[in-house]
């Protein structure tokens, strides 16, 4: 009897270790998991804003909510601008946006915001691998692909405007495509109107060689042959687009463009991928009323 006693006891002993055991496995199997996901998982920042684009993982292009419930208490980030990488930057987990008009919004508040900063990467690669060349905006082979494309937008007599154009290698095939932003509203300073005057525009195009050829593609634009018809207190809001950085968010190699846009009481930045077909935004952020 007192043998049978001593058996089931040592039997329970060892159930409960042996569970234990399974305990701190199965624990340690869910931190490197979990340890593991975070690594993958690599956040999108705004620098001006802090807003949270999102992130990239394993390919795959994460909105904001869904990467927010994945990152760390903390996480560094690399800095970038439109020519050069601009340092390090920390940050904790985002927060709703304290601004009232955009509370819906992630941010994050980064320990370093230079005055040149775009975008800020948590990711182990080096996101500018190629560094855009800015050209200048005057040259006429360039004033003539912009005014062609308007008059294909129904504008008969354009007033080319350029702001900026670079010549960068996107896809790192060795061949370089080049970006025009091209944006005139007819005002005496860079404010966008509230109300689109005839003839007015804003793009940024895409040129690149195709089979031989140069081909123009619009990566993002809006066109005005005609003036906005003001209705009582009524306005149209137009847009200025403008590229402001080109980076590899995702790791693949390829560089995504960036693009700055920005209205009469508000604004927003959007990450695009442009292949020979088409040119698709994956992720976006901004704010107004």
């Amino acid at each position: 009897m007192w043998k049978s006693y001593c058996r089931s006891k040592n039997r329970e002993r060892k159930l409960s270790a042996m569970k234990l055991v399974w305990l701190i496995l199965a624990t340690n199997a869910l931190l490197i998991c979990a340890a593991a996901a975070a690594a993958d998982l690599h956040p999108i920042v705004e620098v001006q804003s802090g807003y949270l684009f999102g992130a990239t993982s394993n390919g795959k292009w994460l909105k904001a909510e869904e990467a927010a419930k994945a990152l760390p208490s903390k996480t560094t980030y690399q800095v970038y601008g439109l020519t050069g990488s601009l340092g390090q930057a920390t940050a904790a987990k985002p927060k709703p946006s304290e601004e009232d008009v955009c509370s819906d919004v992630l941010t994050v508040s980064l320990s370093l915001k230079p005055e040149k900063g775009v975008i800020a990467l948590a990711a182990p690669w080096n996101a500018l691998p190629r560094k855009a060349q800015i050209l200048d905006p005057t040259q006429q082979v360039y004033v003539d692909a912009v005014r062609d494309f308007l008059k294909t937008k129904g504008i008969e007599q354009p007033k080319v405007k350029i702001d900026n154009i670079l010549r960068v290698d996107l896809d790192g095939d060795g061949e370089d495509e080049v970006l025009i932003s091209a944006t005139n509203y007819f005002g005496k300073d860079d404010r966008v109107p509230m109300r689109s005057p005839a003839g007015s525009y804003s793009m940024v195009l895409l040129r690149r060689v195709v089979a031989g050829k140069v081909e123009t593609q619009l990566v993002e634009g809006e066109f005005h042959p005609k003036a906005y018809v003001r209705k009582e207190d009524s306005f149209d809001a137009p847009n200025a687009y403008k590229v402001i950085a080109t980076l590899d968010l995702d790791g693949d190699g390829k560089m995504e463009i960036v693009v700055g846009s920005s209205y009469y009481e508000g604004e927003a930045t959007t990450i695009y991928r442009c292949d020979p077909k088409k040119c698709e935004a994956l992720l976006s952020v901004g704010c107004g009323a």
